[in-house]
């Protein structure tokens, strides 16, 4: 087709020239093609493929620049300078956008020069080469390297690049910063306040994301902490057995030889009673019997209140000397809660284990008041207030939560202690550490019973 017009042409050394010299080399690479399958480029059918260089100030003859429009006639030297710049400005960056968009087209352009510099008359190269030019190599003023010649296009692309810098400093020397646009300005302006919003919000998105990062850490930390304390306490307790207890309650009393020398002594007394109830949890597989779990002894008799498993007998409770067998069985090594009640009306007595009443009598030393001031043995049956122990009648196992009450306990209040579903501490007698010393190697040793039961069951 006929060339267009070429008014206001721009000089074969311009920087437009020099940009259109890289923008027709880069149109001549990309020239019409097919690849083969197997990757080569291939002409298309009934076309020729000639390899042709060009020099640098050849863009003027047929890639003509496109003429600036003028807009109300002849513009000021800094208004044409200005707009020169910007012209050349958008030119590279169009041109930027060229060269990215046709790498692929340099791919191509590979194959198409790896057949126009090859010297083997057998390939397709060379008898395509005999049909155009009887085999002139055509090329030899282009780098016969692809490399070389992107490289070639960013060194002009450079050069474009340094004049159009060059330009825009005497440009900023012409003209001061006040003769830029208004809306340009107001642009820049807008731009960088929004880089700085949003600089300042990511800021401050992260230091939120740091500050509640902080807060986890240290409330793991400190639950760490507290666990790793309350281990280190539970630990030590261990280690001192006979110490004080966090809780008054939680310990037991561990009696593991039948002797005549481990024992643990109440230190409180008993006041007189015309009523009591004894509950505690024991554990036992002693044989044969368990023993005497507890014994309280006054001036003038030494069997004032006894419960004693002895030989083969069953478990025996005894007030004033006076004997009542109680149906309860608990010499199998697991956790019993046993609880006993009597009233000197008629003698009344009733038997718990583990909640359930399991038996009932009178006439066990009726009328009979309990004498006050004795001594409270835990794990012995006392021949003298305090002493003269028999090792054949020492209770074995464990014990915990021995309290005494001075009335008889309500069958519903004893099931919930048995349930572990309230604590209900005796009011004559409490089970807490202060009240409770060992002997003879007995030790007492933190315990929560219910939870022990549970593994029993």
């Amino acid at each position: 087709s006929a060339a267009p017009p070429r008014p206001a042409e721009p000089s074969p050394r311009s920087p437009a020239a020099m940009l259109l010299v890289a923008a027709g080399l880069l149109l001549a690479v990309a020239a019409g093609g097919r690849t083969s399958p197997a990757g080569e480029q291939e002409s298309p059918p009934g076309s020729r493929f000639v390899c042709t260089s060009l020099p640098l100030d050849a863009a003027g003859a047929g890639c003509p620049l496109p003429p600036v429009p003028m807009q109300g006639g002849a513009l000021p030297p800094e208004e044409e300078l200005k707009a020169t710049v910007l012209q050349l400005r958008e030119t590279v960056l169009q041109q930027k956008e060229t060269i990215g968009s046709q790498r692929e087209a340099i791919r191509e352009l590979t194959g198409k020069l790896s057949r126009c510099e090859g010297a083997d008359g057998k390939s397709a190269t060379g008898a395509w080469k005999n049909e155009v030019g009887k085999g002139k190599d055509t090329m030899g003023d282009l780098p016969r390297d692809p490399a070389q010649v992107i490289d070639q296009l960013s060194r002009t692309m450079q050069t474009l690049k340094d004049r159009l810098e060059s330009l825009e400093h005497q440009l900023r020397a012409n003209v001061s910063y006040a003769a830029l646009p208004q809306d340009l300005r107001e642009m820049l302006q807008r731009r960088l306040g929004d880089l700085e919003r949003q600089l300042l919000s990511k800021v401050a998105e992260l230091e939120d994301e740091k500050s509640l990062l902080h807060n986890e850490t240290s409330a793991h930390r400190q639950k760490t902490e507290t666990a790793l304390n309350a281990l280190l306490e539970r630990v030590s307790e261990l280690e001192k057995g006979n110490s004080a207890f966090k809780s008054p309650d939680e310990f037991k009393v561990s009696l593991p030889l039948r002797t005549n020398y481990l024992y643990g002594k109440i230190k409180k007394t008993l006041p007189e009673l015309y009523a009591f109830t004894v509950c505690l949890w024991l554990r036992s597989s002693a044989s044969p019997g368990i023993g005497t779990p507890f014994s309280y002894a006054v001036p003038g008799q030494a069997n004032e209140i006894v419960l004693i498993e002895w030989g083969n007998n069953p478990i025996e409770l005894l007030i004033n000397d006076k004997v009542a067998q109680l149906p309860l069985f608990v010499s199998d090594g697991k956790w019993h809660h046993i609880c006993i009640t009597w009233t000197t009306r008629d003698g009344m007595w009733e038997a718990f284990q583990d909640g359930e009443k399991l038996g009932t009598g009178e006439n066990l030393a009726p009328w009979h008041p309990i004498k006050p001031g004795g001594v409270l043995i835990l794990g012995q049956e006392q021949d003298t207030v305090g002493g003269r122990f028999d090792a054949t009648q020492a209770f074995v196992g464990e014990m915990s939560q021995f309290n005494i009450w001075d009335r008889v306990l309500k069958a519903e209040d004893i099931m919930n202690i048995a349930n572990c579903s309230f604590n209900m501490p005796g009011n004559i007698i409490p089970w807490v550490d202060n009240n409770v010393d060992v002997f003879g190697g007995a030790t007492k040793w933190p315990v929560e019973t219910c939870e022990e039961r549970l593994l029993d069951l």
